[in-house]
């Protein structure tokens, strides 16, 4: 679809004007100094060279041969180190972006089958004989390239690898290990498939045997360097490294070889898994960053963790309580200092992995033993330690990150605190072991004397008191832990406090118990404790104030027993002054840094107010407004930025969905900060504008039209810049606003239109929501200004399925069928079809669509519904398909699909979709970084087809009629459809028990 309309201009330029270099009109192949010259320009201060030269190489990697020249430019000695090392950038990203089929057709990348032969032939070796920044490169480009072609495409890359295991340089060594980690961790994490296990053992059969030799030879020129840290820290690197693919390689199940040579693996762990070893490689000085020893202990000690966790019989039996010892022994003797936190989590974690399955009860069993896991190990990293009082201070986010959400790096106290919660659960003695060590702590601070003793305290009350805990909190605690007595004597008072400066960090602590057990508290004693918390929202504390709003939020999602919350709008309005002016009082202090918690906070207090929220309309959506265009200026916090505009989305829920004239004040608030954002192309945040702007539209009056702020921006939503991945999930759903609310005004746009279609339909990435586009079209466009284009359309269609037969393509494409053949029938169907090819339409009905459905029926109501009204029509509304064996036969395969959506449970219950609004109220809520939805400025999926009440009533009645028509013709026809299903004849068979079809 083409046509010298400006978008068809800017989104398909000729691709075929510009190349690096030219002789003859023909590319010329580029030396590698011609191409360093190129690159080199990229680094330019000159603006327009390194633009021009940017340019430049986006268009050569377009041409044949490009990526054996960049790997030529990176293998030259001669070149410039800063130039060959951006090359292996270029490489890298040119591999991302190029190396799978689909994503080199999008980009327009060329790499024929021999180039890519030649590149794997040599990869390794290059990545072997190049400098260490560049073989970071290229090690990530072979694990790139490995993803989709090891090892079926790429049987070399192993033995390439394993050869150099033994290379006398260890920078080739460490190289390649670096290399076969990075391809060995796609074992972990994922399902168990026979396809992967063919992969695991091909791997085992090159690499199990070589990587055990490799280890002891390691472990020998260990023992031979023992006091020369030169020669060490590169082994002690090896070693990690062994340990950490042999995690991969035992991940899914234990392999034969690693059971049979287990003596070997152990007695090497055993030799480092001592305290104070090879202290040649120990800087007492040191604070922060782990020795090589930490760094192989801690590899050591998850393989042992994960030999654990599998059972595995030979390890419990003959290894276990020695490995145990070994870790108790070493986890005692490891310093408070930050540099041992890696080492320490994972130790501790291992001793939960045991403590919490009763299988090995009798390594705990002694009550000694439990007594020395919590005043040793427990206690002792519960305690505020100087650099977390440093966290607290400077780096406050990220205290709270670590706090209440986890994350990678997991801090000491909360894996005590699990360690804890796994003995409670074993053990009924730890509970009056820790009550002791509690009311010991507290008599500890009588007077404030000792404020850690007091934090620690209540970190060990938690730690007791939770029997179990889920996303939503704690669901089950321990009769044995009195928490709200607790919560009285202990927590309350510290929260009474009105001096915000004494005792921060005890305060914080107090608000996280608060927090951590809302569920066990009754709407009244969440009532009571509100108040308390917002008083701490103007705390000048971050963290304080940060947690305030954290434990805010969290109590106004607390539910009862029925699943409804705790807290709704009735309880809300008497303290909704004070809770936004405290948390507004935070998001809008331009000292601190963005505070993504209290914008969550309003957020779910808006929800939670719902239309109660609108005498305060004015007021929230102007100081919402005032954050948005402080925040535009300089966007830092992807979190605030999306909890900011599902703000602002939810109240424009709460307030339009009762009155949609009420757009209007939303518009003149919104539209010009939104003009802004535009107009200065703040990336991160149009694709939230455009989704706000369509939630407006849709809220709109359709008797007020577009209005003349929605009809001057929609010219420019047929720029082709804007339709870029980020953008074009929102773009599209503005769009669709557009066509919904005034398509017949809209039509002099068809063509841009449609050719936004075909651009999104070569992308999988896009081609839904160029389904989205399509589907506006043909509901909203007048029939007749589409009529010219279908064809065209459906030729777009099926060339992409030809190239693309994945399911989720089929799902879009069917679905389509469907809405088509629903709103123009059967036989516009079928000859726009044969107008592609003669007698096309009825292998598309058996072999597409029919089969399609048969095997993957939606599950979703409209979805179901729209299959099912578009069978109905095509298969009775018409004989168009009848007279003919092929056109019977496609009616026969179309009757079986419309008997599988008969038997969905959405179909045959008359299922209504669940309110989108109750739905999204109780949901958690974040960004995405591929695409942030607004969930407060979603729409239910639109019904096509909503004059349709019952779409099982509608095919039983049409097939009916139908049959009347054509007596004797269409239950053969239906029987051969369903020949060979036992289920699909069974659920035709209930249809006709129940007198629902009658077949003449």
């Amino acid at each position: 679809i083409r046509s010298k309309s400006r978008l068809s201009q800017t989104i398909f330029p000729n691709k075929s004007t510009r190349t690096v270099l030219k002789k003859r009109g023909r590319t010329m192949a580029i030396t590698p100094e011609q191409l360093s010259l190129v690159i080199a320009e990229t680094f330019s201060p000159n603006t327009d060279a390194r633009k021009k030269a940017e340019e430049n190489l986006g268009v050569a990697q377009k041409t044949p041969g490009y990526a054996s020249q960049i790997l030529n430019l990176v293998a030259s000695s001669t070149i410039d180190q800063n130039v060959r090392q951006a090359g292996g950038v270029l490489f890298k990203n040119f591999v991302k972006r190029g190396w799978v089929l689909e994503d080199a057709q999008e980009h327009g990348i060329v790499i024929d089958e021999a180039e890519r032969v030649t590149i794997k032939t040599h990869l390794v070796e290059l990545m072997c004989t190049t400098p260490p920044l560049i073989q970071v490169q290229l090690s990530e480009s072979i694990s790139l390239i490995a993803k989709t072609d090891y090892p079926e495409k790429w049987n070399g890359l192993l033995p390439q690898l394993v050869q150099k295991f033994f290379s006398n340089n260890q920078d080739v060594v460490n190289g390649v290990l670096k290399t076969a980690n990075a391809i060995f961790k796609s074992f972990r994490y994922v399902q168990r498939s026979d396809d992967l296990y063919r992969v695991i053992l091909y791997t085992l059969q090159g690499i199990q045997e070589p990587l055990l030799e490799l280890l002891k030879q390691t472990g020998q020129a260990v023992q031979s360097f023992s006091n020369d840290p030169v020669q060490l820290k590169p082994r002690f690197e090896t070693l990690r490294l062994i340990f950490r693919i042999a995690f991969s390689l035992v991940y899914q199940d234990l392999p034969e070889y690693f059971e049979d040579h287990m003596s070997e693996w152990m007695e090497q762990i055993a030799k480092y898994l001592q305290p104070n070893v090879f202290p040649v490689l120990q800087d007492p000085d040191e604070e922060t960053e782990p020795s090589p020893v930490d760094k192989v202990q801690t590899a050591m000690i998850a393989l042992l963790s994960h030999y654990a966790d599998k059972d595995e019989e030979t390890f419990i039996e003959n290894y276990l309580p020695n490995m145990m010892t070994l870790v108790w022994h070493l986890l005692l003797n490891v310093s408070a200092q930050t540099k041992h936190d890696n080492l320490a989590t994972t130790s501790i974690r291992f001793l939960t992995g045991l403590v919490a399955k009763q299988m090995h009860n009798n390594l705990f069993k002694d009550e000694a033993t439990l007594k020395q896991i919590v005043l040793n190990i427990v206690i002792p990293n519960l305690y505020f330690r100087e650099v977390d009082e440093e966290r607290f201070e400077d780096d406050p986010r990220e205290f709270m990150v670590t706090e209440v959400e986890g994350s990678d790096s997991e801090t000491r106290r909360k894996c005590s605190l699990d360690c804890l919660k796994a003995m409670g659960r074993q053990f009924e003695a730890t509970t009056n072991i820790c009550i002791g060590h509690i009311q010991s702590m507290i008599a500890e601070d009588v007077g404030g004397k000792n404020w850690k003793a007091k934090d620690a305290a209540i970190n060990l009350m938690m730690g007791i008191a939770i029997r179990a805990e889920s996303n939503q909190g704690v669901s089950q605690i321990n009769p044995g832990a009195n928490v709200l007595d607790f919560l009285q004597t202990q927590v309350m008072p510290e929260l009474q406090d009105g001096n915000h400066s004494n005792r921060a960090v005890v305060k914080a602590t107090s608000i996280k118990f608060v927090a951590t057990f809302r569920n066990q508290f009754s709407k009244q004693e969440i009532s009571s404790v509100l108040p308390v918390l917002i008083a701490h929202l103007s705390s000048p504390i971050v963290v304080v104030h940060t947690f305030a709003a954290y434990a805010i939020e969290r109590m106004l999602m607390a539910q009862d027993d029925s699943k409804q919350r705790k807290i709704g709008s009735a309880e809300l309005i008497p303290i909704m002054e004070p809770l936004f002016n405290g948390l507004f009082t935070i998001v809008s202090n331009v000292e601190q840094n963005e505070n993504d918690y209290a914008m969550k906070c309003i957020m779910r207090a808006l929800s939670t107010a719902g239309s109660s929220v609108v005498q305060v309309t004015g007021v929230v959506i102007g100081k919402l407004t005032e954050v948005l265009g402080r925040a535009a200026k300089n966007p830092r916090n992807p979190q605030f930025n999306h909890y900011l505009f599902e703000s602002i989305a939810v109240l424009i829920r709460n307030v339009c969905s009762q009155d949609p004239n009420a757009t209007t004040s939303f518009e003149n608030l919104l539209f010009e900060p939104f003009n802004v954002v535009l107009q200065l192309q703040v990336d991160e945040f149009t694709p939230y504008v455009f989704q706000v702007l369509a939630q407006l539209l849709e809220y709109r009056p359709r008797e007020s039209g577009l209005g003349d702020a929605y009809e001057q921006l929609f010219p420019p939503l047929m720029t082709a810049g804007l339709w870029e991945k980020g953008k074009v999930p929102a773009l599209a759903r503005l769009l669709q606003a557009y066509l919904n609310k005034a398509g017949p005004s809209l039509v002099t746009y068809i063509e841009p239109i449609l050719g936004i279609f075909q651009k999104l339909l070569t992308s999988r990435q896009t081609e839904e929501h160029s389904f989205m586009v399509l589907s506006a079209a043909v509901l909203y466009f007048p029939a007749q200004s589409l009529e010219q284009y279908l064809p065209t359309i459906f030729k777009l269609l099926f060339t992409r399925l030809q190239a693309h037969r994945s399911s989720k393509f089929k799902d879009f494409l069917t679905h389509f069928f469907a809405l088509f053949a629903g709103k123009f029938g059967a036989e516009s169907f079928v000859a726009i079809i044969n107008g592609v090819q003669t007698g096309m339409a009825t292998m598309v009905i058996k072999d597409v669509w029919a089969s399609h459905i048969v095997s993957n029926p939606p599950s979703q109501r409209t979805l179901a519904k729209t299959q099912l009204v578009g069978l109905t029509r095509l298969l009775c509304d018409s004989a168009i398909l009848l007279g003919n064996p092929a056109g019977e036969a496609g009616w026969a395969a179309g009757s079986a699909a419309a008997v599988r959506l008969m038997s969905l449970s959405t179909i045959k219950d008359n299922n209504k979709v669940a309110n989108l609004g109750e739905v999204v109220d109780t949901i958690e809520i974040s960004y995405d970084a591929q695409f942030s939805q607004l969930q407060f400025a979603r729409r239910p999926l639109e019904d096509p087809f909503a004059d349709v009440a019952d779409p099982g009533a509608l095919f039983c009645q049409s097939l009916n009629q139908f049959s009347q028509q054509h007596p004797g013709c269409i239950g053969p026809l239906i029987q051969n459809g369903l020949t060979g299903d036992e289920k699909l004849t069974s659920s035709f068979q209930q249809l006709i028990t129940n007198k629902l079809v009658i077949l003449a």
